[in-house]
């Protein structure tokens, strides 16, 4: 999982990928901390294609706030760089996975 620390680098993964998955935490946040590797290891096996990224909103307070983010952890899905789908602060992680996999399921349909 990347490490984004420029709001022009998410532009460009935005522009360059089909599907993206942002998660914003914080190195402060337990729930943040647990879930991005689960994240990670789950999604990049089930998605291949899902290219995913990490924000730390404590050190990026800024590109955080330009994208609605007030609270963590907040997951955002990028498909063909529109948001399809946000998840904030207390979520499913099986719930994100079915979302996904929806939205995968009408692209490829």
């Amino acid at each position: 999982m990347i490490t984004i620390e420029t709001q022009e680098q998410l532009d460009t993964l935005k522009q360059e990928n089909d599907a993206l998955l942002v998660l914003f935490g914080g190195a402060h946040c337990g729930v943040c901390q647990t879930i991005k590797p689960q994240i990670f290891d789950k999604f990049s096996v089930k998605f291949p294609n899902l290219e995913m990224v990490y924000i730390d909103c404590e050190q990026m307070q800024e590109i955080c706030a330009q994208h609605g983010v007030f609270s963590l952890p907040v997951v955002q899905v990028f498909f063909m760089g529109q948001k399809f789908i946000e998840e904030v602060r207390g979520f499913s992680l099986i719930a994100l996975e079915q979302e996904v996999e929806k939205v995968f399921a009408k692209m490829n349909s």
